[in-house]
């Protein structure tokens, strides 16, 4: 047992001090408030723990003259909460001073989330370290024994463990016991189907805290993610991306690694908005998407990547064609001495995003500046490629007018040639994606293990039938959804009588069904992904 808190004791500092760089990269990245919300939403998960186990414990009689000892658990737990209710008050101080676009020290915030991190860690400490200490406590206590809580009045009902009536999980939390764990686990779990999602990570946050061999604490970690991706919010969607990357480094060879690592995804996806604002969550979700891509190539859910890395690469093309689209524009108006500008952003789309769906634009686009450039050459090949995959694009005619005053054949069509091009948005849906800010995207807002709906049916509740273990047939269930915008269509030979179209419905237990026949598994028939598959495909590991 020794042995094994000081593994977990290394283990935990190794993964700090490794993620110490790439957590201040990300943070740099999000804005003072963004990083404020995250320092609140931290301190009150704290504060909410560390009380719950302070209301719970029987500190030890001491006599009227004798003081307390500061090696007492209680002493040792309300150092600890008044420390994290000091920080929560000046985090909240800074947040009104941007909130009122008033004059704030910068350095502050990061002062802040140093203490936050390092009161996180003592707090973590603090409650493994007493858990001795309520198990005691639980054991002196009488069962027949019964305070009666007085009612904390209206603002216990608007500040939750404020006032006088406590909480009603402090002897749940503040004692240690058998088969607590599994308590905790489903009192977390009820409050977390509830939209509690603060009360269930707390009490998530106890398992891992008090009972570290606990068959339950893998997914008591991830179930708190799952609380951060069902909240929604800015601040919360930060955070469980940060969840789910320490969940995966903690468990790289878990059976959901790869379900996590798509989840992982679908929160930067989220996060993504249109093409002309903030990038920086497209990018993201594209490097957590290929990741996945990498780490699991036999996985079930590769469809599902697949489908999401295409939406992410036709957002991040957008932004790169609007950049693009500017400079050449800007040549034209006489306001720019060349076209490099353009160029450089065009050639990126050709070579980094091939099934974006405006490609005939931009090769036509890329064929004229390399003719302003009087480079014929380089000119004709892209002429050529978009006669040659987009022959009924609006462009064609126009392509061909320029090979011919170049000199330079026409080529046939392609065997792998774009039948039909895409559409865009009608002219209304296109002002109410302009409005909302948001682009269209094929996410599941469910979480790995927890579900939206207050019902249960998912992975959770086989969790807690199986005592804090998958059962050993488990496979979890594979949702088909078809994509949220017109991507590319699948390409179609003259040879073929019938037309082919990519039809992505639920699935059947077992392994997920693709291609022509739904009622054959995966392994039977072929697969068409937007990326190159691997070797072999199978079950995921």
């Amino acid at each position: 047992m020794r042995f094994r808190n000081v593994v977990l004791v290394i283990l935990s500092a190794a993964l700090a001090l490794g993620w110490l760089p790439a957590a201040a990269a990300q943070q740099s990245q999000l804005s003072p408030t963004q990083r404020l919300d995250v320092m609140r939403s931290r301190l009150d998960t704290m504060h909410r723990t560390l009380n719950s186990a302070i209301a719970g414990l029987n500190a030890k009689d001491t006599s009227a003259s004798q003081e307390p000892s500061a090696d007492d658990p209680r002493m040792r737990l309300g150092g600890l909460e008044k420390e994290a209710g000091r920080l929560l008050g000046e985090v909240s101080d800074i947040r009104g001073k941007v909130d009122r676009a008033e004059r704030y020290d910068q350095s502050a915030i990061d002062r802040l989330e140093t203490a936050v991190a390092d009161l996180d860690n003592r707090a973590q400490a603090a409650m493994r370290d007493t858990a001795r200490d309520r198990s005691a406590s639980a054991a002196q206590a009488s069962p027949k024994q019964t305070v009666k809580k007085k009612g904390g009045g209206f603002f216990s009902h608007i500040i939750p463990f404020r006032g006088g009536g406590g909480s009603k999980y402090d002897e749940l939390v503040g004692t240690v016991g058998p088969g607590r764990d599994r308590e905790l686990f489903e009192v977390a779990t009820k409050e977390a189907r509830h939209d509690n999602y603060e009360e269930a990570r707390s009490l998530y946050a106890v398992i891992i805290n008090t009972y570290p061999d606990s068959t339950y604490l893998p997914l008591a970690k991830l179930a708190i993610a799952d609380t951060f991706y069902l909240e929604g919010t800015t601040s919360a969607l930060i955070q469980a991306g940060q969840a789910y990357q320490d969940w995966v480094t903690f468990f790289p060879t878990h059976p959901l690694s790869d379900d996590v690592c798509l989840k992982m995804g679908e929160v930067e996806m989220r996060r993504m908005g249109l093409a002309d604002r903030d990038i920086s969550p497209a990018r993201k979700a594209e490097q957590r998407l290929k990741v996945c891509l990498q780490q699991f190539p036999k996985s079930s859910l590769r469809p599902e990547v697949e489908v999401r890395l295409r939406e992410v690469q036709e957002n991040l093309a957008d932004h790169d064609k609007d950049v693009g689209d500017q400079y050449f524009q800007r040549y034209y108006q006489h306001r720019a001495s060349n076209l490099k500008g353009a160029q450089s952003r065009y050639r990126e789309i050709v070579e980094k995003y091939p099934f974006y769906t405006q490609m005939a634009e931009v090769l036509f686009r890329l064929g004229t500046t390399y003719m302003e450039e009087e480079e014929p050459d380089e000119a004709t090949k892209y002429f050529q490629q978009l006669i040659s995959t987009h022959p009924n694009s609006d462009y064609v005619d126009k392509a061909k007018e320029k090979l011919a005053a170049i000199g330079a054949q026409v080529p046939p069509t392609a065997a792998n040639a774009v039948q039909e091009e895409p559409k865009g948005p009608s002219f209304v849906k296109g002002i109410l994606v302009q409005v909302s800010g948001t682009v269209p995207r094929t996410v599941n807002k469910d979480g790995v293990i927890i579900s939206q709906s207050s019902k249960g049916g998912d992975i959770i509740e086989a969790v807690i039938q199986n005592n804090g273990t998958l059962p050993d047939n488990f496979d979890s269930p594979i949702y088909r959804t078809p994509p949220s915008r017109d991507v590319r269509p699948l390409p179609s030979t003259q040879k073929n009588s019938g037309e082919k179209k990519l039809s992505l419905q639920p699935a059947q237990p077992g392994a997920p069904p693709t291609g022509d026949n739904p009622t054959k598994p995966a392994a039977a028939q072929p697969t068409t992904p937007a990326t190159p598959p691997p070797a072999n495909t199978g079950a995921k590991p």
